[in-house]
């Protein structure tokens, strides 16, 4: 199967709760054989650089993105965002706060958690933050390295959560602030995961509905037409939504890495996606910032 087309809009770096490096990205991309990919590190900016430099100079195309944590209606929701200016001051005074937020109260948190039993501390952490400031998933990356579990979710939902809620740092910046402030950097939103429990899971299809309905009004442009463990269902769903409301549609594996060894960058889980490259060109009249791959043109990328 010719796979040389084919894109991914959703992947993780060790910014956040990836495994690789956001320059080791690119390379991961030419080893699967993709043409284009997106870095949508968790509430962060700090690998979009590295990331869009080696694309570059690797020939593949690229998105500078963030997967934003909001708060919409009582629940947490994910945004990937694609293409915008992060020099944009609206953006920038947004991203301060949010940073804030993430970086807040780590030696609390690690004080938390040693309580727990967890041989952990401030030292401990600092040499999983990598040069950058402290946050929650530089305190993951450590608990990562005990081997405590398989996965890194029961990290979060034993130790983690617990504490930032302890901490009161459970908060996110909310939709309605998060979606117009990405518009004004000049680029695009899309709704990630919407099935999960950190999206619309629970809700009846109707509802479901009327919360996509509502967030395309507050500046919602998409959302992700396939993700690696959508059911039949779920994928039937995001279509006829996209197809109703007009909304551009995006999607991706949610790349993780050895974190989450089962997808791969690019083909999801037992090779069940192949993200078409004309999702990727169909973002780009609505993106202020991008990389195009090498051999192809656009006509206002960097």
């Amino acid at each position: 199967m010719d796979r040389s087309r084919d894109i991914d809009l959703h992947v993780h770096s060790l910014v956040s709760d990836g495994s690789f490096q956001p320059e080791e990205l690119a390379g991961e991309a030419q080893r699967q054989g993709l043409r284009a990919f997106a870095l949508t590190d968790h509430d962060s900016i700090a690998g979009n650089a590295e990331a869009a430099e080696a694309a570059r100079e690797a020939g593949v195309g690229f998105l500078p993105g963030m997967e934003m944590s909001v708060e919409y209606k009582g629940r947490q929701l994910h945004i990937v965002c694609l293409g915008f200016d992060e020099e944009h001051p609206s953006f920038q005074r947004m991203y301060r706060w949010v940073r804030s937020v993430k970086e807040g109260k780590i030696p609390e948190i690690i004080h938390h958690i040693r309580q727990k039993g967890i041989e952990i501390s401030v030292e401990d952490v600092e040499k999983y933050a990598y040069g950058r400031p402290m946050d929650r998933y530089a305190v993951m990356r450590y608990m990562v390295s005990l081997h405590m579990y398989e996965r890194a979710q029961p990290i979060w939902d034993n130790y983690l959560n617990p504490a930032v809620a302890e901490m009161g740092l459970n908060i996110n910046v909310t939709a309605e602030e998060a979606l117009p402030v990405i518009h004004e950097a000049g680029g695009i939103t899309s709704l990630a995961h919407y099935h999960k429990n950190i999206g619309l899971k629970g809700m009846t299809r109707a509802e479901q509905e009327k919360a996509i309905v509502r967030l395309h009004g507050m500046g919602l442009d998409g959302m992700e037409q396939w993700y690696p463990n959508y059911s039949e269902e779920d994928m039937a769903f995001a279509n006829a939504m996209i197809e109703k409301y007009h909304l551009l549609p995006t999607a991706g594996t949610d790349f993780h890495g050895k974190n989450r060894p089962e997808v791969e960058m690019g083909h999801g889980i037992k090779d069940n996606m192949a993200v078409p490259y004309h999702f990727f060109e169909n973002l780009l009249p609505h993106c202020r910032k991008y990389i195009l791959p090498k051999g192809f043109s656009a006509g206002n990328g960097e």
